[in-house]
């Protein structure tokens, strides 16, 4: 078993983030000692703290890790990694046609600005 420094440690993340995660019961300790009140991880946990990782990287929000981690099978998780990718694919395209509009305000706009 693993103190919090040290799975934070292992894990990339901080103690604020852990200590906030079992609050949320998104990630919970398997232990607290009763009289020093000191939270250990186990390997298991460390799987878990590895995926919540690679999900906040993929911009999931608390609630969408809360659904991935009480679906225990993961089945779902395949579909909603895909979903969140087409939102990015989705958002990228939305940024490109800002950027080609604004292309097209520089030329038609003031590029006349320049001929006058």
């Amino acid at each position: 078993m693993y103190r919090i420094s040290e799975f934070s440690k292992m894990t990339g993340l901080s103690k604020e983030t852990l200590r906030y995660y079992a609050e949320i019961k998104l990630l919970e300790p398997v232990y607290v000692d009763p009289k020093n009140k000191y939270r250990y991880y186990d390997n298991g946990s460390y799987l878990v703290a590895r995926l919540l990782v690679h999900l906040k990287r993929f911009n999931f929000t608390i609630q969408e890790m809360l659904t991935v981690v009480n679906d225990e099978s993961f089945e779902n998780l395949e579909q909603l990694i895909l979903k969140k990718r087409q939102g990015l694919v989705d958002q990228i395209k939305d940024l490109e046609n800002i950027i080609e509009d604004m292309d097209q305000f520089f030329e038609l706009e003031l590029g006349e600005s320049a001929d006058d």
